[in-house]
C-alpha cells in the first residue's frame, strides 16, 4: 500500500486553495446561475478537457443541491468547449434526506453573443462522511510499479502535440507497461495506468476526482491509433472521500467498433480504496 502523504509543506497546495480550486471557482450570479471563465490552462489540443468541464459543473451543482458531495455524475458533451466566458445553469429537481438530484448545463457564447449548449448534467448528490463502513468487494487494487518506476511527460519522448498545458497541471507518472504508444509500439491492448495527482500538491477530493477519471492519455494510443479521441458521454460514480496522497488510476477498453470505444475507469487512493468509477463512451478518428 502506498505510503499516505504528510501534512501540507508550505509551499504546497490545500484543498480550497489551490489552482485547481481557483479554476473551477464559479460566481453565483443569481440562484442556479454560475459564471466562470473557463481557463486555458486544462486544455487538450486547444480544447479544453472534459474532466475539468465536469468539476466545473459539480463545483455549481454543489452550490445549488442542498448535499455537498457528488455520487453519481452523468454529463453529455454536446459540443467542444473553449477556453473564457462561460456560463452555468442548474436546478434541483428532487431534494431527499440523504439524496438530492440536480441537472445543469453549461454554455458558452458565438461570435453574436448567442449561448450555445457545451455540455448537459444530471447528477445526484449525497453526504460521503455519512456512509457505512461496510465493504464487500472483489476489486482489486490496479498493479502499477512503484511510482519512481513510472513516467511523466517530462521525461521524455516528447509531449502529445497540444497536450502540454494540462500536462503542467498534474503529477503523471505512467505504468511502463502502458507506454508502448510514446515508443512508437503500441502494446494492441486498450490499457492506461498511472499514479495521479495535482502538480502543486493539492490532495485529491471528490471534486478532483471528476478530472482523475478523464486526465490520462487515451486508451486509443495503446490500440495504436493517434489524434483526439472527444468524449460523448461520460458517467463517474464517487465511492468515497480520497486519502491524502496520490491516486492510483487504470481505464480499459475492451471493444472498439463503429469509430466509438467505452473507457472504463478506476481510482483507487493512498489507503487501497476504490474511490472512484466511471464509464465513458468516446469517438476516433480512423484511417
Amino acid at each position: 500500500m502506498p505510503e499516505a502523504a504528510s501534512a501540507p509543506s508550505p509551499s504546497r497546495a490545500v484543498i480550497g486553495d489551490s489552482e485547481f480550486d481557483r479554476d473551477t471557482a464559479v460566481v453565483r450570479r443569481e440562484p442556479g446561475v454560475h459564471d466562470i471563465d473557463l481557463s486555458a490552462g486544462w486544455t487538450i489540443i486547444n480544447a479544453v478537457n472534459g474532466g475539468y468541464l465536469l468539476a466545473v459543473l459539480g463545483r455549481a451543482l454543489a452550490d445549488t443541491l442542498p448535499h455537498p458531495d457528488p455520487f453519481t455524475i452523468s454529463a453529455h458533451y454536446l459540443t467542444a468547449s473553449q477556453p473564457g466566458p462561460a456560463v452555468v445553469r442548474s436546478q434541483a429537481v428532487r431534494t431527499g434526506r440523504t439524496l438530492s438530484t440536480g441537472q445543469a448545463s453549461l454554455f458558452q457564447y458565438d461570435d453574436e453573443g448567442n449561448e450555445v449548449e457545451r455540455i448537459r448534467v444530471l447528477a445526484s448528490y449525497g453526504d460521503l462522511t455519512a456512509l457505512p463502513d461496510d465493504v464487500r468487494t472483489t476489486a482489486t487494487p490496479p498493479p502499477i510499479p512503484p511510482l519512481e518506476q513510472c513516467f511523466g511527460p517530462q521525461d521524455g519522448p516528447a509531449p502529445v502535440e497540444g497536450s502540454s498545458a494540462i500536462a503542467d497541471r498534474l503529477m503523471l507518472k505512467l505504468d511502463p507497461a502502458t507506454l508502448g504508444w510514446a515508443l512508437g509500439a503500441p502494446s494492441g491492448k486498450g490499457e492506461m495506468r498511472a499514479w495521479f495527482g495535482l502538480a502543486d500538491g493539492r490532495d485529491a477530493d471528490p471534486l478532483s476526482l471528476l478530472l482523475a477519471v478523464d486526465a490520462l492519455p487515451p486508451t486509443a494510443f495503446e490500440l495504436g491509433l493517434k489524434g483526439w479521441v472527444p468524449t460523448v458521454e461520460l458517467t463517474v460514480h464517487v465511492r468515497h472521500r480520497p486519502a491524502p496522497g496520490p491516486l492510483r488510476v487504470s481505464i480499459t477498453t475492451r471493444n472498439l467498433a463503429g469509430g466509438f470505444l467505452e473507457e472504463d475507469a478506476e481510482v483507487w487512493d493512498s489507503k487501497d480504496r476504490l474511490v472512484a468509477q466511471s464509464r465513458q463512451l468516446a469517438r476516433v478518428r480512423l484511417g
